[in-house]
Order: C-alpha cells, then sequence, then structure tokens
C-alpha cells in the first residue's frame, strides 16, 4: 500500500493533491465491537494525524482556509481521523485515508458567493396582509371606547 495519500481534483484545488506519507502520523489501537477473540490481540484501530501547518503540499492560502473551515476538529493545528469501522487495519487504514482526503477536499473548496436577491412582489403582498391580520386581531382584544 502506497503511503501517500491522493486528494480528487475540484473546486479550490484543480489538479488534485498529493499528502506525502512522511507528513501523516498513524496510530493503531485495540478497536471495539465486533470480532470475537481476534478483537482482544488485533490492533485495528486507526488514528491518522496530519499537522496542516506545517504540511508542504499546500499553499499559504489553502492553509489559511483548511485551517479557518476544519477550526472545530482541529487540536492544535492537528486534523485527526480515526476510523474503526472494519476488523481489519488495512481496510480502517484505507479508510481513514479516504476521510482524511474527502475532508481536506471539501474544506479548500471557496466559499460560494451569496448572491443578492430581493422578495418577490407577491411575497411582499402576504407579509403586509399577514401583518394586518395580526393588527386587526389586537385591534379586537382591546377595551371598546365610550361612544
Amino acid at each position: 500500500m502506497n503511503g501517500d495519500v491522493r486528494v480528487p481534483a475540484g473546486p479550490g484545488i484543480p489538479t488534485g493533491l498529493v499528502i506525502p506519507a512522511g507528513e501523516l502520523s498513524e496510530q493503531f489501537s485495540r478497536s471495539s465491537g465486533p470480532g470475537g477473540q481476534h478483537v482482544n490481540t488485533a490492533d485495528s484501530r486507526v488514528q491518522l494525524s496530519l499537522d496542516l501547518a506545517s504540511a508542504s503540499f499546500l499553499t499559504e492560502t489553502q492553509r489559511e482556509r483548511a485551517l479557518s473551515v476544519l477550526a472545530p476538529r482541529l487540536t492544535g493545528t492537528v486534523l485527526t481521523v480515526t476510523s474503526e469501522s472494519q476488523r481489519s487495519q488495512l481496510k480502517n487504514r484505507q479508510d481513514a485515508r479516504t476521510r482524511l482526503a474527502g475532508l481536506l477536499r471539501e474544506a479548500l473548496a471557496p466559499p460560494t458567493p451569496r448572491r443578492a436577491t430581493k422578495p418577490s412582489r407577491n411575497s411582499r403582498r402576504r407579509r403586509v396582509r399577514t401583518e394586518q391580520r395580526r393588527s386587526e386581531i389586537k385591534r379586537n382584544r382591546r377595551r371598546p371606547r365610550p361612544d
């Protein structure tokens, strides 16, 4: 299994990215869940970490975007993905790498600009009608005026 992780091309990364294996850190531990007696002996859970601050494959703009978008998932500047869904360590490693690539691809996509819109004539009419109805209801709740 090649150690590099490929991030497919997409918005913000027109040619895709290759994360060198040297910049990734993998840790293995015992996984919870199914596996019978095998689960007590195999370290099939994978934690894949990548330090975004020192990532050489990112441009400065991409680094800033990734750090801001992924901020809730980061510990410092380190992005960690955990996989323990499979019984096999190899499959968990592949799953973690796929998920890391997907997270980076989504994070590096530029935000879509907001298009200014204005309410339609009909929606303005509906709003005014609702306000008038509400006003009428409240007016009817008042004490009658002595005439």
